[in-house]
């Protein structure tokens, strides 16, 4: 059986402290599937294309990673595409406690999937993904917080 793990969110931008997660899971799992969720309740500033398209062209190099669309929930979506393992990462204690919630409610839907925690790199803890959008809408240099390639798209 293939460690298949879902490094789920928004990814709206993806940012450095998503790519710091994502590298160093890879020695954990044979595939990680970044899941764009689509969420109604998130007014988004970029499409879920755009995301997407950010995701595989990051790891056009690594074929362990890719990126995937999906609505509704997320261990549904694990289910479907065979993936015991959810991704998350933690920034400050307070993200881990939201996001235990969400593994116990997870775990209580279904025993077979498994939430796995990684803290972030100490450099990337002030990097999220709604900070660099407001530097975005408000014409500032978001480029120290994302991956070149993200950052190129976004000034073009």
């Amino acid at each position: 059986m293939s460690r298949i793990c879902l490094f789920p969110g928004t990814f709206d931008p993806v940012t450095l402290g998503h790519v710091d997660i994502i590298d160093r899971a890879l020695p954990l799992f044979d595939k990680i599937v970044v899941g764009i969720g689509l969420n109604a309740a998130k007014a988004p500033m970029f499409t879920p294309e755009k995301r997407l398209q950010w995701i595989r062209d990051l790891y056009e190099n690594d074929a362990r990673v890719e990126g995937a669309i999906y609505e509704g929930l997320t261990v549904d979506f694990c289910r479907s595409i065979g993936a015991h393992f959810i991704l998350r990462g933690i920034r400050y204690v307070s993200d881990f406690e939201y996001e235990k919630t969400i593994a116990d409610a997870n775990r209580t839907m279904d025993r077979s999937i498994e939430t796995i925690f990684l803290t972030g790199e100490p450099k990337y803890t002030s990097v999220a993904s709604t900070i660099v959008r407001d530097i975005i809408r408000n014409g500032g240099d978001a480029s120290p917080f994302l991956p070149e390639r993200v950052a190129r798209s976004i000034s073009q």
